[in-house]
């Protein structure tokens, strides 16, 4: 019988505890998509992707017209001449592809930096209606992840002490 009151007084106990706790979701992709900042981003970063492109399409016409030239002249040429134009189309063959390269690594690094404060901003009004709110857990939907914990919730230090660490 005691057994059964001790169980049933941690069970109200928990369920007491569980019902103080506040939990939220969020879509973020929708949050982001509602915002100004992040259309604004999109165009900048369209318009630099598009400066890449060009960029990459005036080097590839400039391979082609390499190549036709060679195709057409080719019987013309000395071996000596042959050579250096067959270095001279590979040449711009390595140009392209690093260009490529670095042309993709540039466009992340320009997303990163348009989009990092967007989702600073995002993140900071997340936290503030949480604590305003007083949700001890914010789930983000979209991405099945938690995007704010109130710190009282956090059991690392007791987990440590068990540990002895």
């Amino acid at each position: 019988m005691r057994k059964i009151i001790i169980l049933s007084f941690l069970a109200i106990l928990s369920f007491s505890t569980f019902a103080q706790s506040k939990f939220g979701y969020i879509d973020s992709g929708e949050l982001l998509a509602l915002m100004p900042e992040k259309k604004t981003a999109e165009d900048e970063l369209q318009t630099f992707a598009k400066s890449l492109e060009s960029q990459l399409g005036a080097m590839q016409a400039e391979y082609q017209q390499s190549v036709q030239d060679f195709q057409n002249n080719e019987s013309t040429y000395t071996d000596l001449v042959k050579q250096d134009k067959i270095a001279e189309i590979q040449g711009l063959e390595q140009r392209i592809q690093s260009f490529q390269q670095n042309a993709q690594n540039a466009l992340q690094k320009k997303e990163q930096e348009l989009l990092e404060p967007i989702l600073t901003k995002a993140r900071n009004a997340i936290e503030d209606v949480a604590k305003e709110e007083r949700f001890t857990y914010i789930f983000d939907s979209s991405m099945g992840s938690i995007l704010y914990v109130d710190e009282s919730e956090n059991v690392l230090s007791l987990v440590r002490k068990k540990l002895g660490l």
